[in-house]
């Protein structure tokens, strides 16, 4: 049955820790549940904010809308065929959980995404990665409400049009609500170790052929020592996506700042490291007010304690202007700013 609840805080619902209240939040753990909150009348009509597990999304406000909170928790391993292992997922699976779960179903291919905070059901909207993968190599297909049609649809990776940090549901928000994520896992399995960060902690623990139990591990060790734990300060991960500039852009910022950290793209760009050009406008450590950039990785925005999401949002602005001012490249946050 529908779990409905009324003016509810929304603090314990997102990673930062941010002050809101939400009218309504509907905690959804099946279709029918889904279908039973859309359809009840005091919901119609109310704008309508999906949450999983908060890790993506400033609030900066109130909420005078109904929050469906996905709960919708399932595993399962699908048949295989010659060339992947087939694994399905609920939309309220954690997705560290989910990965580790794989992983003891022999169906390795996700460890290099350990530690990612959110949901499965969030994961595609993104297209989530970290150290050399992104979520669309190892995508197959999902299963989505169409808010417009009413009626449930299969998107497959070509339909979901994955870009960097980019996907379909954020060229149309709110129209889908995924439900359940089907995942591709290329057999045989190669190990995918050329991320730097990888390499050299496999390397120092004397791993020269690793498995992807190790790998998986090595990437949460990584992550933990780079980044803080949301339950002891609050964050939404890395705050600014990687500007992707041209070559010649590119051959400009190295001519300038010989140490500038990029990464070069199949098609002939380069990814230039956010954290690298925020540690040059010397950020990191610093605080505005109740927000601050972590000591450690000057991608993260933290809150010291009491910071609201207009307090997030101005620490950001400011680090945009003198990213802009300094290196004439314009940073985009990755985080839903409500």
């Amino acid at each position: 049955m529908l779990q409905l609840q009324r003016d509810v805080s929304l603090r314990e619902f997102n990673t930062f820790g941010l002050p809101a209240t939400a009218r309504y939040v509907a905690t959804i753990d099946s279709e029918a549940a889904l279908l039973e909150a859309l359809a009840m009348p005091e919901l119609r009509g109310l704008p309508r904010l999906v949450l999983g597990g908060g890790s993506n999304v400033v609030l900066t406000r109130d909420f005078d809308g109904v929050v469906l909170r996905m709960a919708i928790r399932a595993r399962e391993r699908l048949a295989d065929d010659a060339h992947a292992r087939y694994v399905r997922g609920g939309a309220g699976e954690v997705w560290h959980d989910f990965v580790d779960w794989t992983l003891s179903q022999d169906c390795p291919g996700l460890e290099n995404l350990a530690l990612i905070p959110g949901t499965l059901g969030a994961a595609p909207i993104q297209n989530i990665g970290a150290y050399g993968l992104e979520l669309a190599e190892r995508f197959a297909e999902l299963r989505a409400l169409d808010t417009t049609t009413g009626e449930f649809v299969t998107l497959t990776r070509e339909t979901c049009a994955f870009g960097y940090r980019d996907s379909l549901f954020k060229r149309e928000p709110g129209r889908y609500i995924i439900v359940a994520v089907t995942l591709r896992l290329p057999q045989p399995w190669q190990a995918v170790t050329g991320y730097a960060d990888v390499s050299r902690t496999l390397a120092e623990a004397g791993i020269d052929a690793p498995h992807a139990r190790q790998i998986f591990n090595a990437v949460a060790d990584i992550r933990r020592r780079k980044l803080p734990d949301p339950m002891e300060l609050g964050n939404a991960g890395s705050f600014f996506k990687n500007p992707v500039v041209d070559a010649a852009t590119f051959a400009a910022l190295r001519e300038r700042f010989p140490q500038a950290v990029g990464y070069a793209q199949p098609d002939g760009t380069s990814k230039v490291a956010a954290g690298w050009l925020i540690d040059q406008c010397g950020w990191r450590g610093k605080s505005l007010g109740k927000a601050g950039v972590h000591e450690r990785q000057a991608l993260v925005l933290v809150n010291r304690g009491g910071a609201s999401g207009a307090d997030i949002v101005a620490l950001a602005r400011a680090i945009q202007a003198s990213v802009h001012e300094r290196f004439g490249i314009t940073l985009e946050p990755e985080p839903l700013v409500l």
